[in-house]
């Protein structure tokens, strides 16, 4: 995400006090309150969604996200590329390509 992107998201929890409200556990909550609104979005038809909807709550689910890093003291790429290791351990190509079975399934 980009630093001004990051700095609107701080800004906007800052201007409004609400960093008060974001416990590690309040943020987990809300991200999945979000999600499940994102999931909600496909709810009774997969292929013919709002994708004006779809981009609204996976925003929020986003900025909640950022939220959560920003409590933890955690940053995005480090937390993704080490979750990428152990992706890509679990799930090597040789064993994984072109199927959707868990790692201890392959």
């Amino acid at each position: 995400m980009k630093k001004e992107t990051i700095k609107r998201i701080r800004d906007f929890t800052i201007d409004r006090d609400w960093d008060q409200f974001h416990s590690p556990a309040n943020l987990a909550k809300s991200i999945s309150i979000e999600a499940n609104e994102l999931l909600e979005c496909f709810q009774w038809d997969e292929k013919n969604y709002d994708l004006c909807a779809v981009k609204e709550e996976l925003a929020d689910v986003i900025v909640y996200c950022q939220n959560m890093l920003d409590k933890l003291g955690l940053d995005v790429d480090d937390i993704v590329n080490e979750k990428m290791d152990m992706n890509e351990a679990k799930y090597p190509i040789e064993k994984a390509k072109g199927k959707a079975d868990k790692y201890n399934k392959l």
